[in-house]
Order: C-alpha cells, then structure tokens, then sequence
C-alpha cells in the first residue's frame, strides 16, 4: 500500500497530548504489534486501518524510529509557540509561590496530570525584552492549551528539574514570610514519602522511569 506518512523526527514534533493518548492506551493493552500500531496511529496521525495496510517490515522500521525519540536527552527548551502563542519556562524559579510549588511537586510525577506541572514550568510570555522575558501569572485552573506542547520542552524540563538537583522547599523558605513558611511545612510534614526535594526527586526518578518502560 502506497501512504505518505509523516514521522516525527524530534521529540518537538510530539505533542503531550499524543504521549498521553500512547500511555492511556498501552496501560490498557499488553498486545505488542497492537500497541506497535497504536504507536504508529497516534504519533503519525495515521487512522489504524490504514497502519494495518502497511508492509510488516515497515511498520518495524516506523516504531523503530518513534522509539528511539525517548531514548533523547533534550537540552532545557527555554520557549515554544502554541497557537501563535509564545509560551516560556519559568525564569525565576527560586521565586515560586506556595501555590505553584505545592502544585508543581503534586503533579510532576502524574503523567495523568502532568499538564498542571508543565503549567507552572512554562506559562504565556507577557513581556520580551531581547533574552528576557517575564511570564503571565500563576493560574491553578487547567488550561487545555498546554497539552499541545511539545514532548521536548515537557522531558527537558524534567531532565534540568533532575540535574539541578534544587531544594525547592529550603529556597522558597528564605523569602516566604513566617506564616507562609509554617504553611510550607505543613504541608511537607504530610508527604507520604517525606517532604521537600526528596518528595520531588522521587516524583521524577519514577516519571524518568515510566518513560523508559513504556516505548520499549
């Protein structure tokens, strides 16, 4: 059969949307060549029936090439454009509310929510002057826009949040004002798993981990 196929070539050509379809949909099936298909479907835009037309070896090849997307490592993606609108990583992340940590630690190792996560990380610029640039402020309603994101900006974020290595809670509680802070420790001292950084790193050691499983 003779189909033009557009494969993505970089993890920027992925959406969160798409990642997020791919999990849901293998999580609820453990048939390779039907996830292979699904793989295919979802990623190259390509309705299933026209994926089970192809030739065996080239599907091999396609999923091949999906695959090796997540095996990527990208550098910090600082700026992306959805809908003509330009969104930016938060430039002073040493400065985050109380509101945007608690979310940012609650939801950075959800992949079913990790699009409130990448709210707080990257939000619309509000102002640009040369390289830099402010952002609009922290709202915690959804917005359904960021989940047409590229995977390359939400994996970089994860990877520089994991190298940085960054005690959110210590650095936050050296501006917040005493009420503020009491209110920060109350809530780390109800973290399951303790609270602060080691809470955060062990969020993204299993996100980092459910990427590795879960394209191959």
């Amino acid at each position: 059969m003779k189909l033009s196929i557009d494969i993505p070539t970089s993890l920027k050509d992925v959406t969160l949307k798409q990642y997020k379809h791919f999990l849901k949909m293998q999580n609820a099936n453990d048939d390779e060549r039907f996830i292979q298909a699904k793989m295919i479907e979802i990623f190259c835009n390509v309705r299933l029936d026209q994926v089970m037309k192809l030739k065996f070896n080239d599907t091999q090849e396609i999923v091949k090439i999906l695959s090796g997307l997540f095996e990527e490592k990208p550098a910090l993606v600082h700026k992306f454009k959805i809908n003509k609108k330009e969104y930016g990583f938060h430039p002073e992340l040493d400065d985050l509310s109380l509101g945007e940590y608690i979310d940012l630690d609650t939801y950075i190792g959800d992949w079913d929510n990790i699009e409130k996560a990448m709210n707080v990380l990257y939000r619309p610029i509000a102002h640009k002057l040369k390289d830099k640039y402010s952002i609009e402020e922290y709202k915690a309603e959804d917005n359904p826009d960021i989940l047409d994101m590229p995977m390359d900006a939400v994996l970089s974020s994860i990877f520089f949040l994991w190298n940085l290595g960054i005690d959110l809670s210590r650095t936050m509680t050296n501006y917040l004002d005493s009420q503020q802070t009491e209110a920060l420790t109350e809530y780390l001292s109800l973290q399951e798993n303790g609270g602060g950084i080691n809470h955060f790193i062990h969020s993204l050691e299993g996100i980092l981990q459910d990427l590795k499983v879960s394209l191959n």
